[in-house]
């Protein structure tokens, strides 16, 4: 389960934030979440409750917002929505698509005390 690694990540980041701007303790934290990242959200939501008892973001509200695909078609020349990775354009049926978005994982907002 890689999302036990990657809330240890997001931990480190709310740690080294802290440190930084000198709060105590979160009590929510945004993350922006792409669906083609083959994160599980659930298993996030999951693993971030281990990974944060007895640090300055145990019993946080972690706050998951999903980014849709979408990528760049070569051929088209405009922006398209994609389903999957490597997918095809959906307008004109090539491959020659470029991902822009949709693999994300970023700390996007912190409540703190």
């Amino acid at each position: 389960m890689h999302e036990m690694a990657l809330c240890e990540g997001v931990l480190g980041v709310v740690e080294d934030e802290a440190r930084k701007q000198g709060f105590a303790r979160v009590t929510a934290i945004v993350l922006e979440i792409g669906v083609l990242g083959h994160v599980a959200p659930e298993a996030m939501l999951f693993c971030f409750d281990a990974v944060s008892r007895g640090t300055i973001a145990e019993g946080a509200k972690l706050v998951i917002d999903r980014i849709a695909g979408a990528g760049w078609c070569l051929d088209c020349g405009k922006t398209v929505p994609l389903q999957e990775r490597f997918g095809a354009c959906p307008d004109c049926g090539q491959h020659h698509v470029q991902m822009t978005a949709g693999d994300e994982l970023r700390v996007r907002e912190l409540e703190v005390e």
